[in-house]
C-alpha cells in the first residue's frame, strides 16, 4: 500500500496510506483530506482538486492530458507542479508522493 504525504492548506502534513489502482483524490479523500472536493467526480471539468505535486516526483508522473491542462489554465493558482488529482492512478511506484494541496479558486 503506497504511502502519500498531503499538505493540507494550512502547512498541516498528513500520512496518507493510499489503496492502488485508485485515484489520488479519491485516496486523499478517503484520507481525510477535507479540501479535496471533486465537484466533478473525477471527470477533470471543475479542477476543485488540484494539487501542487513536489518537484521530484512530477516525472514520475503520466504526462498531463487536455483536458486537465484546459481546467489548470483557468486556475489563479497554476504552478508548473499543478496537477489535478483525479488524473492521477495510484500505483506502488507512487510509494512517497509528496503533495500540497494548492489554494481555493
Amino acid at each position: 500500500m503506497p504511502t502519500v504525504w498531503a499538505t493540507t492548506r494550512g502547512g498541516e502534513t498528513r500520512q496518507i496510506h493510499a489503496k492502488s489502482d485508485a485515484s489520488l483524490k479519491d485516496n486523499l479523500k478517503r484520507g481525510g483530506m477535507d479540501e479535496i472536493l471533486g465537484l466533478c467526480g473525477g471527470c477533470a471539468s471543475c479542477g476543485t482538486c488540484h494539487v501542487y505535486v513536489a518537484d521530484d516526483w512530477l516525472n514520475r508522473l503520466p504526462p498531463i492530458q487536455p483536458d486537465e491542462e484546459t481546467i489548470l489554465a483557468f486556475s489563479d493558482w497554476r504552478e508548473p507542479n499543478s496537477r489535478l488529482s483525479c488524473q492521477i492512478k495510484v500505483t506502488d511506484d507512487l510509494d512517497g508522493l509528496s503533495l500540497t494541496v494548492a489554494p481555493e479558486d
